[in-house]
């Protein structure tokens, strides 16, 4: 249900001047997220991309698709994530670490105006969804506090049905909101023939998380 905007999220801040548009204003802090590279020891592949403009349709909520059923219904916005106000205009930029059989991705995003906070509320703490082919879950899970930021943390299950065989994949999310700032962390296992798949590293994810707010501060 979900998992195309949360793997579109993933591709393009790998990859994101591919995915974004526009050009970038100078003196933005969200260049400092480069800044956390430190924190990755040499099992680390780092690579930084941006500051570059945003697509605003990268960041809009995930509708339903037809025939996916989402419960509790009422949690349906917040299943959805996050989305950039219409007619918003901004930069982003990226650093991104893959190894230890894991992949983490720090996103800084800066809006011309404040992006509305998805507050999960205390019915929306752990969402199933399902339909045709696919079902999930969406929970919320712990996360760091930052100081004058509102955090949340996620974690995004999908399975699916391919050519009839199943499909799996994870993925955790933890966002901080403060001004007209952004900062994205996503962490999710990498997938390596013959390989066992990684559990995620959350508490490395948290501390990303962390450290890349303190970096776009400055």
């Amino acid at each position: 249900m979900f998992s195309p905007r949360v793997l579109a999220l993933t591709a393009c801040a790998a990859a994101l001047t591919a995915c974004t548009a526009g050009e970038p204003e100078q003196g933005a802090g969200i260049e400092r997220v480069f800044d956390v590279k430190p924190t990755f020891d040499s099992a680390y592949q780092v690579t930084t991309t941006g500051p570059t403009g945003i697509d605003p349709k990268l960041l809009a909520p995930a509708a339903v698709p037809p025939g996916v059923r989402v419960e509790p219904q009422a949690c349906t916005k917040f299943a959805g994530g996050l989305g950039i106000p219409e007619g918003a205009q901004g930069n982003m930029a990226a650093t991104t670490a893959e190894g230890k059989g894991n992949r983490f991705i720090a996103i800084a995003v800066e809006t011309s105006e404040p992006v509305p906070f998805n507050e999960p509320g205390p019915d929306c703490q752990k969402i199933g969804y399902g339909g045709p082919g696919v079902r999930g879950l969406v929970e919320v899970v712990e996360s760091p506090k930052i100081e004058g930021a509102r955090v949340v943390g996620t974690h995004r299950v999908v399975q699916t049905i391919v050519d009839g065989k199943p499909h799996s994949g994870e993925l955790f999310n933890y966002v901080a909101s403060f001004d007209s700032y952004l900062v994205i962390v996503t962490a999710n296992p990498l997938v390596v023939p013959n390989t066992p798949v990684a559990p995620v590293d959350t508490q490395k994810a948290r501390d990303l998380l962390t450290a890349a707010v303190a970096a776009v501060r400055g």
